[in-house]
């Protein structure tokens, strides 16, 4: 976390977030380092999919064609986070923590970062680990992402 904190603040680059499944985890993680939580700008927590849609912009029409657990809708998430907060880099976290429904994967998690016009996307399948253990794994991931789009990693 501090490496990336470190490395946003040498460049001036201000992270916002836009996280469901993590409930504000990253965020939290992101304003833990001492000195450096002036590069945090802000983080929405859009669980439900009225939040996503009223926080961060998101076409109902999208959720309803790829449900709210999809590559789509990280991608609109990271794109209406970097629109509504002003900061340069953004992190967006959406998946199956714990137990889902009886067609869902539980375990599966879409994350994107998009930095500009570059964006990066990853698809996890971490299976039934637990709530806290998917939702750690899924941080440090979107952690890697948000370095290589600074060039960190």
């Amino acid at each position: 976390m501090a490496q990336l904190l470190r490395a946003a603040s040498a460049r001036d680059l201000r992270i916002g977030t836009a996280e469901s499944c993590s409930g504000g985890m990253i965020a939290s993680l992101l304003t833990d380092v001492e000195g450096l939580g002036h590069v945090f700008e802000r983080g929405f927590v859009t669980y439900s999919d009225e939040a996503k849609i009223e926080m961060l912009g998101i076409a109902p029409a999208l959720i309803e064609e790829n449900g709210a657990v999809s590559a789509a809708v990280a991608r609109a998430m990271v794109t209406g986070a970097l629109a509504a907060s002003g900061a340069d880099l953004a992190l967006a976290i959406t998946g199956f923590a714990g137990p889902a429904g009886a067609e869902d994967e539980e375990g599966l998690v879409y994350l994107a970062a998009l930095r500009g016009a570059r964006m990066e996307t990853l698809e996890l399948h971490l299976g039934a680990a637990g709530r806290d253990a998917v939702r750690r794994r899924s941080a440090c991931e979107g952690i890697r992402l948000m370095l290589r789009l600074i060039g960190e990693e």
